[in-house]
């Protein structure tokens, strides 16, 4: 994911951290930090605990309690992710990287049509250990108010605990909300895929989850929330982008690159000069090209290439100046929906297809969208 970077590896899954993340601690730490005195009394009547608050409510103590409150809500988070991915890879699904961002965290699992057994073991876990989290941290706030002899000391801890609890339980009631593609979304859609087809399970779940994301939507506007507004948008876009998939792979099921391909291919030399290759875009209304020397594939020039590139020089600069040389290629037995997420991960257009070193034909984002079209009719 852009604008992320890497912390390290757990399991052998990348973890990474979004920028964002790194902007919401301090957000947090301030918002709790300034509404100390409401969250401690809440403390205090969900567990029914005495609080002495002479640490809590001093100097600058409540902001840096509001930022180890939001340290170890994020921690709980990213135990909520890792145990999906830990049962993904239990099930043979590879998991590219878990995330931490603003909203939350996302474990990148491996896109495929979802057994719904197993989707729906996936999809409880999270929640699930959120609420293990939750009881855990209450049950630390019985012990501290036991055992813990300093009346001051036990009033921060007791705090934190406290405060961890209701906020992972609340996590875990949140996330089972059937607002797909969150996990109660997703668990609804593991339950109807057992009744019928995955794609017309998952266009039900998205569109329950749509409607959620309106209603989030509204009630972040009448409460003036960012947060909730921002993740209703995630909740409609999120819901939209994993329908979309999911009926692109019914449709595209058993189709392969080489049947789709178009052929045959026009292959430009390095040494073209650039105001040659745009004339031949017109001719053959292509935007496009594989470039070869002598029989081999040495790199590719598209329009992109060539508009990033001055009017004035394209008489002087050739092919080989401009060319992308690290190109992507498939074989023709390759399926298409492979050749899709290539090209929507990596902003390419379209894809050579080889076969024994030799280019027999090239696919592009238009010949997919076509097949698409026609087998929807």
């Amino acid at each position: 994911m852009d604008g992320s970077f890497k912390i390290g590896r757990l399991f052998g899954i990348p973890v990474l951290i979004h920028f964002t993340f790194l902007l919401i601690i301090p957000l947090f730490a301030w918002v709790i930090g300034s509404d100390i005195e409401f969250t401690v009394e809440m403390v205090r009547n969900v567990f029914h605990v005495s609080i002495d608050d002479r640490y809590i409510l001093s100097g600058f103590i409540p902001y840096f309690l509001g930022a180890t409150v939001a340290i170890g809500l994020f921690i709980g988070v990213f135990i909520h992710e890792l145990a999906h991915s830990l049962i993904a890879l239990r099930s043979g699904i590879r998991i590219d990287s878990i995330t931490l961002l603003f909203f939350g965290g996302v474990a990148a699992i491996e896109e495929q049509e979802p057994d719904p057994g197993t989707e729906l073991v996936m999809a409880l876990a999270g929640p699930l250990t959120s609420l293990a989290i939750g009881l855990i941290s209450g049950v630390l706030v019985y012990v501290v108010h036991r055992f813990v002899d300093s009346s001051a000391e036990a009033g921060v801890l007791i705090y934190i605990f406290g405060y961890l609890a209701i906020l992972n339980i609340l996590l875990f009631a949140f996330n089972l909300l059937p607002a797909f593609p969150m996990d109660g979304g997703r668990v609804l859609r593991a339950y109807l895929a057992t009744r019928m087809p995955l794609h017309k399970a998952t266009s039900i779940a998205s569109s329950v989850g749509k409607g959620f994301a309106v209603l989030f939507g509204l009630v972040g506007l009448i409460l003036f929330s960012p947060i909730l507004i921002l993740i209703a948008f995630f909740i409609y876009i999120g819901a939209g982008q994993e329908s979309m998939v999911t009926r692109y792979n019914f449709l595209l099921k058993d189709v392969t690159v080489g049947q789709i391909m178009s052929r045959p291919v026009v292959e430009v030399p390095p040494r073209m000069p650039l105001s040659e290759v745009l004339s031949l875009m017109y001719q053959t209304k292509h935007l496009g090209f594989p470039v070869t020397e002598l029989g081999h594939l040495v790199g590719i020039i598209t329009l992109t290439d060539l508009a990033r590139t001055p009017v004035l020089d394209r008489d002087a600069m050739q092919v080989r100046d401009v060319m992308s040389r690290d190109v992507v290629v498939l074989p023709p037995h390759a399926p298409v929906m492979d050749a899709l997420r290539i090209m929507t991960r990596q902003d390419i257009g379209r894809i050579p297809v080889m076969a024994e070193e030799k280019i027999i034909g090239i696919v592009t984002k238009s010949d997919i969208f076509t097949v698409i079209e026609l087998r929807e009719v």
